[in-house]
């Protein structure tokens, strides 16, 4: 999502409890926190935050992130970031579910325990259902299953426990219908066939991104800090060309490309580049892409096409959000397969109102968000106001 908002001698950056209580000035539903949990927990050495953004469309629902972020005040920026931006992904996926994130600070390979994912799992349960949470980065099918011992506000569990099992099967899937609209909207074919795609990071969405491109006919080169995610996906697919890193990525010719790890890789330096090698759309899989505010603007003005982050990458959360009903994989996949729809339709209110795309998708969201938590002013009988 797009923030306009800027930082000036007469109107500084808004600092963590004004950034938490804020309210934009059109006073747009879902602009703003409800909730901050800060959760500890001693004996197993738990340091989490639940950030609940809205609620206007239903309960919150967004992954845990476990991460070893380098400060708290890091880590409690990541999650009001991430919590907003699902807000806006759930609204534009058509869920009635509001967004929300969780991060726990840690290395996940060396912390993380069951003891501290069930003090987790007792911390969402406190919430009541008001916040419901997945898997992110760091946390796997395997920990839901964990933090399901302590609380039924959690999604993404193993199919054996009657869960979706691994979300980002339908995120790469979703992803893939972003790039096949991208495509019809830039070269008239929705196909990646005979184009050459980039895929930065190749782990738990990239890989499986891979192989639709490979099927569809891309020529498709890769680049990730991780030996062992390459040698995954060269073991799947020898044609994929592999490079150095992100720097030799840029430069690699590509009419596509797919930024799949972490958040704000879309900065002023990345897209120069882009706009320099002649890349024609952006369209990945990692949350939260434009690294600050303009870089869409900028994007549109080197003519190069962004499809929304929160809008490709959705396929994920429907999957865990289709199994808080019971979940049924045929049945996610189709309404997945929508988002090749939704970003065509960004794509031209963007051209009709003289917007970027990432402008177009916010509008979308908000005005979701506004008109059906208005529904909340007709009282029902035997039912509380709101």
């Amino acid at each position: 999502m797009t923030d306009v908002q800027t930082a000036s001698a007469t109107h500084p950056a808004p600092g963590v409890l004004s950034r938490i209580f804020r309210t934009e000035q059109d006073g747009v539903p879902g602009d703003g926190h409800e909730q901050v949990v800060l959760c500890h927990d001693r004996s197993s050495g738990l340091k989490a935050i639940i950030a609940i953004h809205s609620t206007a469309l239903g309960p919150a629902l967004g992954g845990t992130r476990f991460f070893q972020y380098a400060t708290e005040e890091e880590a409690l920026e990541d999650a009001l970031r991430l919590s907003r931006g699902m807000s806006y992904k759930n609204a534009l996926a058509g869920l009635d579910l509001g967004g929300g994130k969780a991060v726990i600070i840690g290395d996940p390979n060396k912390d993380k325990n069951e003891a501290m994912l069930r003090a987790y799992g007792r911390f969402v349960e406190s919430l009541r259902g008001r916040y419901i949470t997945a898997c992110d980065v760091g946390t796997y099918v395997q920990d839901m299953d964990v933090i399901a011992r302590e609380t039924e506000f959690v999604t993404g569990r193993s199919p054996e426990n009657g869960g979706a099992g691994d979300s980002s099967i339908l995120t790469a899937f979703g992803v893939f219908q972003g790039m096949r609209a991208s495509a019809q909207a830039r070269w008239g074919q929705p196909t990646l066939r005979g184009k050459r795609v980039g895929v930065a990071g190749v782990g738990k969405v990239g890989h499986y991104l891979v192989s639709h491109l490979v099927a569809d006919g891309a020529t498709v080169v890769i680049t990730d800090v991780s030996e062992a995610a390459v040698n995954r996906v060269r073991a799947a697919h020898p044609e994929v060309e592999v490079v150095a890193d992100t720097a030799a990525l840029l430069q690699a010719s590509l009419d596509v490309y797919a930024p799949c790890a972490l958040g704000g890789a879309l900065d002023d330096h990345t897209v120069g580049a882009l706009g320099a090698a002649g890349t024609s759309v952006v369209c990945g899989a990692a949350n939260n892409q434009l690294a600050h505010p303009g870089v869409e603007k900028d994007l549109a003005d080197r003519g190069i096409l962004y499809a929304p982050d929160y809008l490709v990458n959705s396929g994920g959360v429907i999957q865990v959000a289709d199994e808080i009903e019971g979940f049924n994989f045929e049945r996610a996949k189709n309404k997945a397969t929508k988002i090749f729809d939704t970003t065509l339709e960004i794509f031209t209110r963007a051209t009709a109102d003289g917007v970027p795309p990432a402008v177009a998708a916010d509008r979308l969201a908000e005005k979701r968000m506004r008109e059906i938590s208005a529904l909340r002013t007709i009282l029902l009988p035997g039912a509380r106001r709101g």
